[in-house]
């Protein structure tokens, strides 16, 4: 157990410092990029989150969510919030939760979208969040994911799995699509914005990016 806290620590202390590092680097922690991700890359308008409630689990300190100024509801779920807040992110035009998605404090059903954009391989247990996730959606509702998949665990990804994490999360949702995508060096959001698509000839071991939607049936 200790063991476990000390490396959950590790972690987190890693992912402060890489923020902290990128806010020196570019002096804001820009946020323009994750509309595109939301609406077009998953092909959905702009107008679907119109009235609805959204939650980003794992968000980070840019304001993933500050382009939805028509939704219910805007939630970043982070166990690094309050330390966030103190990067900036308190002028963010939504609401930052500081815990993990292993216990997330929201009642059954509450959200109609839920996302997980690079952050499912950085959490504490796997089995938790997927079954948190199929919770806290709302029948009807989807759940995005897009995640490095094929990588040797890290400090701060310290989980790896493969294509077919997608069966894990069936039931209680069902799969409506899930892409491959290759990974370069610009990171995740550059190579999906690229779009090459992974080569399943290719016998490399190597990164790849899944992108994956899912949608809860109704009861």
């Amino acid at each position: 157990m200790l063991c476990e806290r000390m490396r959950t620590w590790i972690k987190r202390v890693m992912e402060l410092l890489y923020w902290l590092s990128v806010k020196v680097k570019d002096r804001r922690l820009a946020n323009h990029h994750y509309a595109y991700f939301y609406t077009d890359h998953f092909g959905l308008p702009l107008a679907y989150y119109d009235g609805r409630r959204i939650l980003d689990i794992g968000c980070g300190p840019r304001g993933s969510l500050e382009w939805a100024d028509r939704a219910a509801e805007r939630v970043g779920l982070d166990p690094l919030a309050g330390q966030y807040l103190k990067l900036g992110a308190s002028r963010h035009r939504m609401r930052y939760i500081a815990s993990g998605a292993e216990a997330i404090p929201f009642s059954d059903g509450h959200f109609d979208v839920v996302c997980s954009f690079n952050s499912l391989d950085h959490v504490d247990s796997l089995d938790r969040v997927i079954a948190e996730i199929g919770r806290v959606v709302k029948p009807g509702g989807l759940f995005l994911l897009i995640t490095d998949v094929n990588h040797a665990p890290t400090l701060t990804e310290p989980l790896s799995f493969s294509w077919d994490i997608v069966h894990r999360f069936i039931p209680p949702l069902e799969l409506l699509e899930a892409r491959r995508f290759e990974k370069d060096a610009g990171g995740v959001y550059q190579s999906l914005f690229r779009g090459t698509v992974y080569d399943e000839a290719n016998p490399a071991s190597r990164y790849g990016i899944l992108s994956a939607r899912f949608s809860k049936p109704l009861q």
